[in-house]
């Protein structure tokens, strides 16, 4: 059994807090790059250089990529024989949270939600955990920044509406967030499961490596569909009009009750910031 200490998580996660708003993925630089050969305004041609731009400065001067520094979602993968030592490790990733949102002079965006007075640290954090064979404890950090959350929902269809309507949910999603998000945006996409599954599907699609197809050939072709039909709403980046309204979609399945045909969205701005450890 391994021994990890309270201790080390705490300044792993204020790492990968401050890392996730300095350094955006490769995969997403990528990304843009890709959409800028690929749009056909020069308004949005310009916002891209910009986000590039914006991108190489977040990275440079270790400053955060976006004033929104986000909700502090941190996904736990942790092995049955991990033994944490010193304390419980959710109290050791908020307390990561707390240090590494203090340190890096990051914006705190969480607020009681009667009294809407901001608790100051950017605590508690969204913890969800899943128990994993072996002896690994891995921590992603996300922020979420709130206009892009703001724009995503779910359905609850019957069986008989199939993959299409499934489709038409998400890309009417998309078509009422228009400029609200940021685009472009990243799309994640939830099937089946039950309601709360489907939601957490929907997030969880986002840290996928951006550019990278599901396993499954027909959940793939899904992908690609919705990218293509979401990139003909004409939003473009910031907006503006352009092809280049999302940078990539990504949907994860469950199988679901008879009964029912869930269907999620998570929307992510074009910081689709998240990082990784593995302790």
């Amino acid at each position: 059994m391994k021994t990890i200490e309270y201790q080390t998580i705490v300044d792993e996660v204020a790492r990968l807090c401050q890392e996730a708003n300095f350094y955006l993925g490769e995969d997403v630089l990528t990304a843009f790059k890709k959409g800028l050969e690929e749009e056909i305004s020069p308004a949005g041609k310009d916002v891209l250089n910009q986000l590039i731009q914006n991108a190489n400065i977040a990275r440079t001067e270790q400053v955060p990529m976006c004033q929104d520094c986000g909700v502090a979602v941190v996904f736990v993968e942790l092995g049955q024989d991990v033994n944490i030592s010193g304390g419980f490790i959710n109290n050791a990733i908020t307390e990561g949270v707390i240090k590494g949102y203090g340190e890096g002079y990051l914006r705190k965006s969480i607020c009681d939600l009667l009294s809407r007075k901001n608790t100051g640290n950017n605590a508690p954090a969204i913890i969800h955990t899943e128990m994993i064979p072996g002896e690994d404890l891995k921590i992603t950090v996300a922020p979420k920044g709130g206009g892009s959350e703001n724009m995503s929902g779910i359905a609850m269809l019957p069986p008989s509406a199939g993959i299409e309507w499934a489709k038409r949910f998400v890309i009417e999603k998309v078509k009422q967030a228009g400029p609200n998000p940021c685009p472009p945006i990243v799309v994640g996409v939830g099937m089946g499961g039950n309601f709360e599954l489907s939601a957490l599907l929907a997030k969880k699609a986002l840290l996928r490596t951006l550019g990278e197809p599901h396993p499954f050939a027909e959940v793939a072709e899904i992908e690609q569909d919705l990218l293509a039909r979401i990139n003909m709403l004409g939003i473009g980046p910031a907006g503006l009009g352009g092809k280049v309204t999302a940078l990539g979609v990504a949907v994860e399945m469950h199988p679901c009750h008879i009964a029912s045909l869930p269907v999620a969205v998570n929307i992510n701005c074009h910081a689709a910031r998240h990082k990784s450890v593995i302790l």
